[in-house]
């Protein structure tokens, strides 16, 4: 057993008492939405509501889901972080596979060009026009099409890869497994742990872009989640709401904008915590390997 000196004890229990307070700072903000995202509009307004609703309602959530901007724009968002997911993975996947394939001409090159891309960018507006000509900044593909590929993710998936014994690939050739079967029937079983990490990247990244359709999106009904929390956030009076909302709040004394922008945070945010905690494991375990064998 090993001995702990009385210095090292005191230095726990600062360590365990210092890394609890700033934790519970760390979580009281996201709390302090919470509860009042379940307090009636009209009582929160007049503060002291610090620790747990005053007023308990679910009268937020129940005008949140009802506003069409705000129900359509969850829609957006789960539709395009659900593609966005797929289509990243899938493509990522076969560009990782593709330059580790060593009878590939040229896989140096391609590898070399996929990362001289990410060094230059044309800037916002021939970036607006590029994606204007491509039709795009009127339709849902422009959350989906341009992010289907990420430098940062292919390298971590290909560093991935090459940890797999090649010797297993050879073999699947012997018995006459095409190159598709051998990527989905024994790299991407063998890789789920980075593929996992490489879904939580890309589905964060999804659901928290809020620039994209602030800027890209010139159809107001495309607008995701995150970019319509962000105008609300900037509204500063009801008025500027749409008119449908402007008679439900002269007809409704308890409820306020703020309060139904804390029930909307709750809504965007809950997804990421209630999925994060069944991928944490993957997510250390894959950045860990891929970071070590690269």
């Amino acid at each position: 057993m090993k001995f702990v000196t009385k210095s090292q004890q005191v230095f726990q229990v600062f360590n365990i008492i210092f890394l609890s307070l700033f934790g519970l700072l760390t979580l009281y903000p996201f709390w302090y939405v919470f509860i009042a995202s379940f307090n009636l509009g009209s009582d929160f307004m007049r503060g002291g509501v610090y620790f747990w609703p005053r007023a308990f309602t679910l009268e937020n959530y129940t005008l949140a889901l009802k506003d069409a901007r705000i129900f359509n724009s969850l829609i957006v968002s789960v539709g395009r972080t659900s593609l966005g997911v797929l289509f990243g993975l899938f493509f990522t996947m076969l560009v990782a596979y593709a330059v580790i394939i060593k009878t590939l001409p040229g896989r140096t090159f391609f590898t070399f060009f996929f990362y001289f891309t990410t060094i230059f960018g044309g800037g916002m507006i021939p970036y607006y026009m590029l994606l204007r000509d491509l039709k795009l900044t009127q339709s849902f593909w422009l959350y989906v099409l341009p992010g289907i590929y990420s430098f940062f993710n292919f390298v971590l998936l290909r560093t991935y890869f090459k940890t797999i014994p090649w010797e297993m690939q050879e073999s699947a050739e012997i018995d006459g497994a095409g190159h598709l079967r051998i990527l989905f029937q024994i790299y991407v079983p063998l890789s789920m742990p980075v593929i996992a990490t490489l879904a939580l990247f890309i589905g964060v990244g999804h659901w928290n872009d809020w620039f994209t359709g602030a800027y890209y999106q010139s159809r107001v009904n495309l607008f995701p989640a995150a970019t319509l929390l962000q105008k609300l956030l900037t509204e500063s009076s009801a008025p500027a709401m749409k008119a449908g909302q402007e008679n439900l709040l002269q007809t409704m004394r308890t409820f306020t904008p703020q309060s139904l922008q804390m029930a909307f945070v709750m809504l965007l945010t809950m997804p990421i915590v209630i999925v994060y905690p069944f991928l944490q494991k993957y997510y250390v375990k894959g950045v860990m390997i891929g970071a070590v064998k690269g």
